[in-house]
């Protein structure tokens, strides 16, 4: 008997005992189901987050900023005055947070593989208007180096111009008077500033782009260098010169040939000298982490699905063994011999975990798209582009083959018993 006839064998042999097959299938089915719903859910979120954070900052930066501990003990006793160690208002949260210098940032310049420390420039605009709209609060985010926006229309911010840029959010677009995105583009906007001096100012800028609601951006604009410079240079009017050169954050680019354990070292380096680096990777790597576990979590709970049917493999087998032992006997006496009887019963196994989880694939895609039309209309409306279940063409062949592997695996038990079979005692069997 060739390979194709005892598929095709098997595949007529399954629904011998339909009601007894059917059951096994949906056994299977149940954990095929739960393990392509729970991957399609990790795969869409992450591809969400990577989406909206993965290409947000260039690889071979480093976000630098001092060190909790260089604030001082956490213990009830006061500190001494470190004037190197100064503390400025507007931190994280509306706290205080040690600011940094240039001392500092001569210091992590100083580092090997570090080729240039720029800081990151803090802004606080009073508001935002169009020709048109009324005066709306607005926070200015500088365009970090390496950042490529999810944009509904228009392009990012160029930072090697010196006009004035800006991408909006498209929160913004409707309540500043433009009809849709698209339009926006080319617009000018004023940004209303206060400097040290209680001085406000107005400033315009041109929309180059707008920002699609999401995890990030969605709140704020985001200004090219030359905008955010003027804006810093006129909000910190009236200040000492010396307030004027501390800051909070510091990129600093490292050489993007550096190996993974190099760019440990050098934070290593620079958290001893009282710094906290990280790239935007490390920033995110802890919110996939965190769904990443949940997903595992859920897929735990699918292959225990998977394990229990198995056992509803091993059960449909086994019986069906015992009803065509006389079978089995004559296909022995008429010369087929235990390795063919063997892969006759291991493909009636691999069958079964074939269509239940090719059911569970193709009932997973339906209930994921039905579920991803329904959440976008509904409160996922404010989030372009998610898409809360993705099913990769990969990761469902992936599951399919699993699935049928579980499926052989417990097929070996009743197709050894099988192959194993005395055709005399067989064929006398009643």
């Amino acid at each position: 008997m060739k390979i194709t006839d005892i598929f095709l064998t098997a595949s007529s042999n399954l629904f011998r005992s339909k009601l007894r097959t059917s059951l096994t299938i949906i056994a299977i089915f149940v954990g095929a189901f739960t393990l392509t719903i729970t991957n399609g859910i990790g795969s869409g979120i992450s591809g969400y987050i990577n989406q909206q954070l993965g290409n947000l900052g260039a690889k071979n930066v480093l976000i630098v900023q001092p060190n909790i501990s260089t604030m001082g003990s956490t213990s009830s006793a006061p500190q001494k005055y470190n004037p190197a160690k100064k503390v400025t208002a507007g931190g994280f949260g509306g706290l205080n947070s040690v600011s940094l210098t240039q001392t500092d940032i001569d210091k992590i310049r100083a580092h090997p593989g570090i080729t240039q420390v720029v800081p990151e420039l803090s802004v606080a605009a009073d508001y935002i208007q169009s020709a048109t709209s009324d005066k709306y609060q607005v926070t200015v985010s500088p365009n970090i180096r390496g950042t490529s926006l999810d944009l509904a229309a228009g392009a990012d911010v160029s930072d090697t111009s010196s006009a004035y840029q800006l991408v909006l959010p498209d929160s913004y677009v409707s309540s500043l008077g433009f009809s849709s995105a698209q339009t926006a583009i080319g617009q000018t906007v004023t940004i209303g500033i206060t400097n040290a001096l209680g001085q406000q100012s107005r400033q315009a800028a041109t929309v180059v782009g707008v920002q699609q609601n999401g995890i990030i951006g969605g709140g704020g604009i985001t200004s090219n260098n030359a905008f955010t410079q003027h804006l810093y240079n006129i909000q910190t009017e009236g200040l000492p010169l010396a307030t004027r050169g501390r800051y909070q954050i510091l990129e600093a680019t490292f050489n993007p040939d550096l190996s993974a354990a190099q760019l440990n070292t050098l934070k290593q380096n620079l958290k001893d000298q009282g710094y906290t680096a990280e790239t935007v990777q490390d920033r995110i790597g802890t919110f996939k982490t965190v769904i990443s576990g949940i997903i595992d979590v859920l897929d735990a709970f699918a292959v225990i699905a998977l394990l229990a049917a198995s056992f509803g493999i091993i059960n449909t087998l086994l019986m069906s063994v015992q009803e065509r032992t006389k079978e089995i006997g004559l296909m022995k006496s008429m010369g087929m011999g235990s390795g063919r009887i063997f892969l006759l019963f291991s493909a009636e196994a691999v069958m079964i975990g074939f269509w239940g989880s090719l059911l569970g694939v193709l009932v997973a895609f339906g209930v994921g798209s039905l579920a991803d039309r329904i959440l976008s209309r509904g409160f996922l409306k404010g989030l372009p582009g998610l898409q809360i279940v993705a099913f990769p063409v990969r990761s469902i062949v992936v599951i399919m083959l699993i699935i049928m592997v579980i499926a052989f695996l417990a097929g070996t038990l009743p197709a050894r018993r099988a192959a194993r079979q005395n055709p005399i005692y067989a064929l006398r069997y009643e």
